[in-house]
């Protein structure tokens, strides 16, 4: 459907206009933790907004309704088990099949618009090469999507698969897609073309992820969510919907600027992310070595209290540990235990901490962890060597010092926790298991690092009854 601005209901364009006011504020008030539930509502009403505006813009037949009815339906059938069935652990996991099913539907609706007008003149120039744009963005935002989403639910292998020349193959496939999108543009009528170019698209979407490793993920799904929203912002041209570029354009440039800011963060380069495969674990590299020949033991509960016990600070770090054990709220019972004993009891907060941008603030906002105890990496840092405890609550990658000296890691380079340079370190654990980079931890071996082994929530949940016994 075909937005016309002249027959458009003027309550219809003030509606728009409200729309995209309320998406703008919506990226704005998510920028900061204490605003972010007001931009998540703002959000919904923007995009509630602007569904209505297009059902009552005009232009669609009761068939047309009947069949939006129906998409309505099977939407909500597979909506509604994922946003309350999947637990907050499997979060980015589902933020990448919305990156797939967007990215699929924009490309579904280029198709379909060049298909029903390639017969014609109604495809000009400009409108071929918008379209082109928003298929290809979205063919490749579907595939890419599918293949992150296996990769963060461990389907398929996290580490970067690298072979020799995949740079070239990749821009091979990529630069057909994009030479075969330009030949669509200017010969309409090509199916050949309109073939090829979904057909490598698809396949770049492929190539794009399978070299990315798992410690780069969080940046990976940045960037998809800015393709869905170019894709989109692509088809606004073709509908001549002014919100529809406007809310495309918002969420485009919008993750591209997260990737960028992700990649500095993580000392990354942005193309090397994409087309590199930072992220693959070299063969040679044997494992961390104990320069002190350290035995590494499991602690006990008690040892644990009596560690913290008359602290003065005490640095929580949580992980995608923390989340995958459900245990943010028995953290936040600790923090208040240790707080009511005196204790200075921050939460360290590291950027890619988790599998997507913001995992761990979401989750300890949840549990109700007041925002001034969330302390950024760059702000927190400065305090590690004051604190007597540094409890890590599965946080594996992002505390690792390998991430400074060791050149062969794949971590190398990317900011870090200063976790190691607390007094003591309690790092509570599953197993000795590697993080999702799958990089062991040098952290384990050193001196002042009390490994706690269990479940989070479990661990947590007992050190509280520790504490209380012993108040008793």
């Amino acid at each position: 459907m075909h937005d016309d601005p002249t027959a458009m209901p003027a309550g219809v364009q003030y509606v728009y206009l409200a729309s995209a006011a309320l998406f703008i504020l919506s990226l704005k008030w998510m920028g900061q933790v204490k605003t972010a539930r007001h931009g998540n509502w703002a959000g919904i009403a923007a995009m509630l907004l602007a569904v209505l505006g297009t059902l009552f813009a005009g232009g669609i037949s009761s068939q047309g309704f009947m069949w939006i009815g129906v998409a309505i339906a099977i939407g909500a059938v597979v909506g509604a088990p994922m946003a309350l069935i999947m637990p907050m652990t499997a979060v980015p996991q589902r933020t990448a099949l919305s990156h797939a099913f967007g990215g699929l539907a924009a490309a579904l609706v280029g198709v379909a618009e060049y298909l029903e007008n390639r017969g014609g003149d109604g495809l000009s120039t400009f409108t071929m090469g918008a379209l082109s744009t928003e298929m290809l963005l979205g063919f490749l935002t579907f595939t890419g999507s599918l293949m992150a989403f296996g990769k963060l639910q461990e389907i398929i292998t996290t580490k970067a698969v690298v072979y020799p020349g995949r740079n070239i193959v990749s821009m091979s496939t990529l630069a057909l897609a994009i030479l075969s999108a330009v030949y669509l543009t200017l010969n309409p009528h090509s199916t050949e073309a309109f073939a090829l170019m979904i057909g490598a698209s698809l396949l770049f979407g492929v190539l794009l992820i399978i070299p990315i490793g798992g410690a780069d993920m969080p940046t990976v799904i940045a960037i998809l969510n800015a393709y869905a929203g170019l894709s989109a912002a692509a088809m606004g041209f073709v509908l001549n919907n002014k919100l529809l570029i406007v809310a495309g354009s918002l969420d485009g440039t919008s993750g591209l600027i997260l990737s960028i800011v992700m990649c500095k963060a993580m000392n990354r380069s942005f193309l090397n992310v994409l087309f590199a495969g930072v992220g693959a674990a070299p063969a040679a590299n044997a494992g961390p070595k104990s320069p002190t020949g350290k035995t590494i033991v499991g602690f006990s509960i008690d040892d644990a209290k009596a560690v913290l016990e008359d602290t003065r600070l005490v640095i929580i770090v949580p992980g995608y540990g923390m989340a995958v054990a459900q245990a943010q709220h028995a953290v936040k019972e600790l923090a208040n235990v240790l707080a009511k004993q005196g204790t200075d009891v921050k939460f360290a907060i590291h950027p890619v901490a988790g599998r997507m941008p913001g995992h761990m603030n979401v989750l300890l906002s949840e549990a109700d962890v007041p925002y001034d105890q969330l302390w950024e990496m760059e702000r927190v840092n400065s305090l590690f060597p004051e604190a007597d405890v540094a409890i890590v609550v599965g946080a594996n990658d992002v505390t690792n010092p390998a991430a400074r000296t060791d050149k062969t890691s794949p971590l190398y380079g990317m900011p870090i926790l200063d976790v190691d340079k607390a007094r003591t370190v309690i790092f509570i654990k599953r197993s000795m298991n590697p993080g999702f980079a799958g990089v062991d931890n040098r952290l384990f071996l050193l001196d002042k690092t009390m490994m706690v082994f269990g479940d989070a929530k479990k661990v947590m949940t007992e050190l509280v009854a520790a504490f209380k016994e012993g108040a008793h």
